[in-house]
Order: structure tokens, then sequence, then C-alpha cells
């Protein structure tokens, strides 16, 4: 089906030369959390029981190595100067990005995945097995997707940035997509009862929030989700 939403034309952006030192450190957090979410049976436990010393002990790891990589420009949006300026340029993607949004899609992905599964689980039998879940799926199905990102597979983690004007609009489409309804879950599972109809209702919210959410970004609605169309130059984070 031929795309008939909103687009970006490539020679109309504003082409930045150097990234800020504000801009950069505003990216810095954004990355904390992807790798403090990594390991998920630690951040399941997080959300059932709050803020654990296993929790803390993480954290404090993931602010030195993301602190570290921040200041020698090795995360994305951290480097003193945009990488990508012209969005179908066959220009090698750099290890960091590979790495880094190979782990932002797991976040992603797996949290949503597994979090619909107990949430089916749960409306089917009255039920939950979220914990359950964590436990035995989570590595694997984190793994495959680390695996999908180490051949290359996934947007923004190819080989080369060549198709950036367009995976760039299917990883922030899949962030507020997700982000959104998983917020929006938590509110839902913190305060509806733990009842067969709380769960069906909190599996329609989940389900409607991801469909509306995923058609805005597919037409463009949502910010950075539109396509990069051919033109001059582009800056992309």
């Amino acid at each position: 089906m031929q795309y008939s939403g909103k687009v970006e034309y490539a020679q109309q952006r504003k082409i930045r030369e150097r990234n800020t030192a504000l801009y950069r450190l505003a990216h810095w957090p954004i990355w904390i959390w992807v790798f403090f979410l990594a390991p998920g049976p630690l951040t399941f436990s997080l959300f059932a029981h709050g803020f654990g010393r296993g929790n803390l002990a993480w954290l404090i790891a993931v602010l030195i190595g993301t602190g570290i990589a921040a200041l020698r420009g090795s995360l994305p949006g951290s480097e003193p100067r945009p990488y990508i300026l012209r969005f179908d340029e066959d220009k090698p993607n750099p290890l960091y990005r590979r790495v880094c949004y190979t782990f932002a899609w797991s976040a992603v992905l797996t949290f949503a995945l597994l979090n619909l599964s107990g949430l089916l689980l749960a409306a089917a039998t009255g039920h939950w097995y979220m914990q359950q879940i964590y436990h035995y799926a989570y590595f694997p199905l984190c793994g495959t997707i680390l695996l999908l990102g180490t051949i290359g597979v996934l947007p923004r983690v190819r080989p080369s940035t060549k198709g950036e004007g367009t995976e760039r609009r299917y990883f922030y489409g899949s962030v507020w997509a997700v982000t959104i309804s998983q917020a929006l879950l938590l509110a839902f599972w913190k305060t509806l009862p733990e009842t067969r109809a709380a769960s069906l209702t909190k599996l329609a919210i989940f389900v409607c929030s991801l469909l509306l959410l995923g058609f805005a970004a597919y037409r463009g609605a949502l910010p950075r989700t539109r396509p990069i169309v051919p033109g001059e130059l582009m800056v992309a984070d």
C-alpha cells in the first residue's frame, strides 16, 4: 500500500553543524533508561516491589558505562557533531549506534510483547503470571532481538545508514506507541483490581492504545515519524 501520510523534505531541514553541550547532555538520560531496562526480571521486580539493592547496583553500573560513552561521543545524540547529514548516503553505521539501537529495540519490543502475553493470559484465565513470564521468557525473547540486531536486520541497526530517512520513523513510531501504551497500562495496573473483568479492560486499553498510536505514527502525525524524502541534507539523532 502506497504511503499517503505526511512527509518531510530533506532540503527544508535546518542543518546543524555541531551538537550543543545541552543537546548532548539531554540524550544521556535516554540511554541510561534503555540500558537500565536491559535485565528484564530485575526491571519487573522494580515495578512490582519497588527499588531494591539490585536495581541500585545496576543503575550505578549503567551511569558509569553510559557516562563514559557519552563523554567520548559514543552514544547516539552525544556526538560533538551529527554523524548523519545525508539521509540516503551509503555510509557505515558505527558500532556504537548499532549496539545502542539494538538494545533500544529490545526495550521497546520485549516489554510490550511480554506484557501483552501476560494480559492475554490474565484475561483468559483470571490469573496473573507476569513474574513467571518474565522469569522464563524475557531472556530468550531479548536474546532473539539482540541477535536480529547483531545481523543487521532491525531498522537503524543495519550496516549502512542509507535507509535512515525511513528507518528512523519505524523506530520513533514504535517508541511513541509502546512508551505511551506502557504508561497507560502501568496506571491502570496500579489502580484497577486483579479481576478477570479488570484484566479484559487493561488488555483492551493497551491494545487500542498501541493500534491508535501505531496508526498515528504510520500517518506521520507523531514527532519524527514522517519519512524524509530525497533532497539535500538532513540531521538524524
